[in-house]
């Protein structure tokens, strides 16, 4: 089980800061997918820094256990609104990359609450 829990947890962290850091850098997809979903373009720094904080969150979690279950708790808020937001425009093509994403942050909650 432990190993399992590392594995989702730094899994879910990485991609979580990295996708935090593209909402910095603007690569030409994510400015695209804002646009779709029809958010306004400086949100993307708030949005990359709840990413990075939860990734790190999750980290922080595997010494000090209540952190990252807050952080994994935030993770899935956050991509519960990534989903309803997809929704929201209608663009169905996409909803699979926000449902993925909810998934390792539910993994990672989780996992949390059992090794807690």
């Amino acid at each position: 089980m432990h190993l399992a829990y590392l594995i989702v947890i730094v899994l879910t962290a990485s991609a979580n800061i990295y996708a935090g850091i593209c909402d910095f850098t603007l690569p030409k997809w994510i400015v695209t997918n804002i646009k779709r979903l029809e958010l306004p373009l400086r949100w993307l720094p708030t949005l990359g820094v709840l990413k990075i904080l939860g990734g790190l969150g999750l980290l922080a979690g595997i010494v000090v256990p209540p952190i990252g279950i807050a952080a994994a708790a935030g993770l899935v808020i956050y991509f519960v609104g990534a989903i309803v937001t997809v929704l929201r425009v209608r663009w169905y093509a996409n909803l699979p990359f926000p449902i993925a994403w909810f998934t390792l942050a539910l993994c990672a909650f989780v996992l949390c609450m059992r090794t807690a």
